[in-house]
């Protein structure tokens, strides 16, 4: 039997620093610490040749449980859907109105971070309700 690998989920970016953060506040998760001689991210981040400034950035659980995010600028801005997204856990165990209401009350919490709002998927005969939503730099995910 295979055992389970570790993995970590990579997001290219115009701004990784900007977008990490956002992550970071959706998330819960924490950046990894400053570089040793440094105060903080955006002195290290200064401190570098100006084609470097902003080329990266990670994420991780406090909790060691989730993956670890990572950020890469690419030259080439979003064009497509994401082939792949990520599903925001709010709802589980929520059916209905109750679920609802948590979609929406997170929902209202991202917008204010820089979310965009997509649409609304109402509960059918196979799934509960989810809504689609979009980072800061256009990435879909959804609140499930």
């Amino acid at each position: 039997m295979a055992s389970v690998k570790e993995f970590q989920v990579t997001f290219d970016c115009a701004q990784p620093g900007r977008v990490a953060r956002f992550w970071c506040a959706v998330l819960g998760y924490v950046p990894p610490p400053v570089p040793e001689g440094y105060a903080t991210w955006d002195e290290y981040d200064n401190a570098q040749p100006e084609e470097k400034r902003d080329s990266w950035f990670a994420c991780s659980d406090p909790n060691g449980v989730g993956p670890r995010l990572y950020f890469q600028r690419v030259p080439e801005g979003k064009v497509a859907k994401n082939r792949l997204h990520l599903d925001v856990r709010i709802g589980r165990g929520l059916v209905g109105a109750e679920r609802l209401a948590a979609l929406e009350a997170e929902c209202a919490r991202l917008v204010a971070l820089g979310a965009t709002r997509g649409k609304l998927l109402l509960a059918d005969e196979e799934n509960e309700s989810c809504l689609n939503m979009q980072d800061v730099e256009g990435n879909e995910f959804c609140l499930d």
